[in-house]
């Protein structure tokens, strides 16, 4: 028996086998139509170890085309061919947007289903593609268990000093306008991995983890438990992103709208697709790109740098403070594990909270490796991103409740 675990997101479908008591990985892969062209995919996959095995572009013009790309792929490169798929028997689903309906993983049914529609208006990037992927794998996978596995399940627990807004109380009580928190998979599994690699006990460990890919956002973890976050009540706020502003001053939306005649879905679309590096930089949404733009001397890829390492860095000086002090910081997802040089402007200045970047290790870019220097007061990691691996558990354990 075997768990299959997509994480559908909003340029892109990960997938990963793994087995089953132990949740070791078999493989892993990834459909990527990062530049908007899905007729023209990549698709990668991996080994355990992470050695690539076939990396080749591919037709999927939607989610269900997707998923059947997926599950061809995974048949044609395990031993057990076909046979693979009829061994599956638990589906782990990442959903990004569960409101507070969904403090834990639940086996999915029609009725989770209208629940993460609901969902979709604050989360429009990615609530809908998860449920035409859970959909396409119900139909691809109908003896298995389909579990879902939520990210604002890992804060929903989060004190009401913590998720209520300053604005008029009716619109908590009544509306349910709260921060709801997001990525909690991610940052999850990067305070048990940190505790891990420190040889640490994580009660009492207090670690800011900076998740940083596409989307961004930063959690301060204390105890295993989430104390803080960056993201709020859609995937809009907090840290500056790809395509999103990240936090601003409320007071520019109106003003747009009144004086520049932009409609709500005007400022829906820009806020979503036309923010963040790409909208500052005016290079393109993907990092890698903008930091090569910056290093050739554009002025606005390195105005748009610039930015967003400070978002980061007042972020961590900001959920410092909410834990009383930090032991650990982890750089995690596509960005923090491959940018050097972004991790060494965040941590610029963030000695007076203890925490000293090694410029050797820091360069070395080892995955799951210590990258503070020796005398470092607190540690600073750059942890290789897991979220299948945490999906899997979730899954598996969900699973045997419900056995």
């Amino acid at each position: 028996m075997s768990i299959l675990v997509f994480n559908a997101g909003s340029s892109s479908l990960k997938f990963g086998l793994f087995t089953d008591p132990n949740c070791a990985l078999l493989v892993s892969g990834a459909l990527d139509w990062a530049g908007g062209d899905r007729h023209h995919s990549l698709l990668t996959l991996r080994t355990a170890e992470e050695i690539v095995m076939q990396s080749r572009t591919v037709d999927v013009p939607d989610d269900p085309a997707a998923v059947c790309c997926a599950l061809q792929a995974l048949a044609e490169a395990h031993p057990d061919g076909e046979q693979t798929l009829a061994g599956i028997q638990v589906v782990g689903h990442r959903v990004v947007h569960g409101g507070a309906e969904f403090s834990q993983s639940v086996l999915i049914d029609g009725a989770v289903k209208q629940s993460i529609a609901r969902w979709s208006a604050l989360a429009p990037l990615y609530n809908p593609q998860a449920l035409a992927t859970i959909s396409a794998a119900e139909v691809a996978l109908p003896h298995a268990r389909h579990v879902a596995v939520f990210d604002t399940a890992f804060f929903a627990h989060l004190p009401p000093r913590a998720h209520v807004y300053p604005l008029p109380y009716a619109w908590y009580s009544d509306w349910g306008v709260r921060s709801f928190g997001f990525h909690g998979i991610s940052h999850q599994y990067c305070a048990g991995r940190a505790a891990e690699i420190l040889r640490r006990n994580s009660a009492g460990l207090r670690v800011i983890n900076c998740r940083l890919g596409t989307g961004c956002s930063a959690a301060a973890i204390h105890g295993n438990v989430a104390v803080a976050t960056t993201m709020g009540f859609t995937p809009l706020s907090g840290l500056m992103m790809s395509t999103r502003p990240g936090s601003l001053d409320p007071g520019i939306l109106p003003h747009i709208e009144r004086r520049h005649g932009l409609t709500a879905d005007d400022l829906d679309a820009a806020l979503n697709h036309g923010s963040g590096l790409l909208g500052v930089s005016g290079v393109s949404s993907e990092f890698f790109e903008v930091e090569r733009a910056a290093e050739q001397g554009n002025a606005q890829a390195r105005l748009a740098v610039d930015m967003f390492a400070d978002h980061i860095r007042a972020a961590v000086g900001a959920l410092a403070v909410s834990m009383g002090g930090v032991d650990v910081l982890v750089f995690t997802d596509r960005v923090g594990e491959n940018s050097p040089p972004l991790r060494a402007m965040v941590c610029q200045g963030l000695e007076c909270l203890g925490l000293r970047l090694d410029p050797l290790r820091n360069a070395a870019n080892r995955l799951d490796s210590d990258i503070s220097t020796a005398d470092s007061p607190a540690r600073i990691l750059m942890i290789h991103a897991r979220e299948e691996l945490m999906i899997a558990r979730e899954a598996q354990k969900m699973s045997q409740r419900k056995a």
